[in-house]
């Protein structure tokens, strides 16, 4: 069964935002960058626009702009209300408010939906999902996936998670997960399982603080490197792992 649009629900964060989420530096931002179940997010467009290398990857990228435009308008009252209703879920320091949060949000979706057909064309906007990726071995430096994994840990298995981790490290030298928490705002219970068995295969794993919390306690990511890595490209030979 392919994805229907009216199971999902758009919500795109801005290239600031990434940044912050995934502690990229300015070395990371000129590496080729993969930006995995990426939505409507204004990251693609904002890093095009700087002349830096991004392919963003989403099933809603099956759709036509005027589709996703017309659903993120049907959905946003809804997500805005739940916002409100746990107010107290959320830090309201770089986003001061929920109508603060709305203005954020609808501008990097707007962004993207201007940018979505040229992207399309040029194939900055690759329709695929997790756990399977239309991408080579090796075709990316880094790749980055926000609000999927462990986020929506009552919905997609540990098995899930554990082949699509795998299959991003097949296409990128480097994963970066953020964040580590479910939508209830606990660290996932998948997270330790998965982080072992991915530990048994070989690979090297590290939770990293990031300068970023707007869910309250989300303020880490999960970084994964390839086994085949050679350690001489490695940003660091000591893994730090806190769960």
């Amino acid at each position: 069964m392919g994805l229907k649009l009216e199971k999902v629900v758009p919500w795109g964060r801005s290239l600031d935002e990434y940044i912050r989420m995934f502690n990229l530096t300015p070395d990371d931002l000129r590496l080729k960058i993969l930006d995995c179940a990426a939505g409507p997010a204004s990251f693609n467009a904002e890093m095009t626009g700087k002349g830096y290398s991004v392919i963003s990857c989403d099933p809603i990228y099956q759709f036509t702009g005027e589709e996703i435009s017309r659903r993120i308008e049907e959905t946003y009252p809804a997500i805005m209300a739940g916002v409100e209703a746990n107010r107290d879920s959320y830090v309201w320091q770089d986003i001061h408010s929920p109508s603060h949060l709305a203005q954020v949000r609808m501008a990097a979706m707007q962004q993207f939906l201007l940018d979505f057909s040229a992207g399309l064309q040029t194939g900055r906007y690759v329709f695929g999902e997790l756990p399977i990726l239309p991408f080579k071995t090796g075709e990316f430096d880094l790749a980055l996936c926000s609000h999927l994994l462990f986020t929506y840990s009552d919905h997609l298995s540990q098995t899930f998670h554990i082949e699509a981790i795998t299959q991003l490290c097949r296409v990128a030298s480097e994963v970066r997960i953020f964040p580590i928490l479910n939508l209830s705002g606990e660290v996932s219970p998948l997270l330790e399982p998965a982080m072992s068995e991915l530990k048994t295969q070989g690979y090297h794993l590290e939770i990293q603080p990031v300068a970023y919390e707007f869910q309250r306690g989300g303020n880490q990511l999960l970084r994964v490197v390839h086994p085949n890595l050679s350690a001489l490209s490695r940003k660091d030979a000591s893994y730090n792992l806190t769960i």
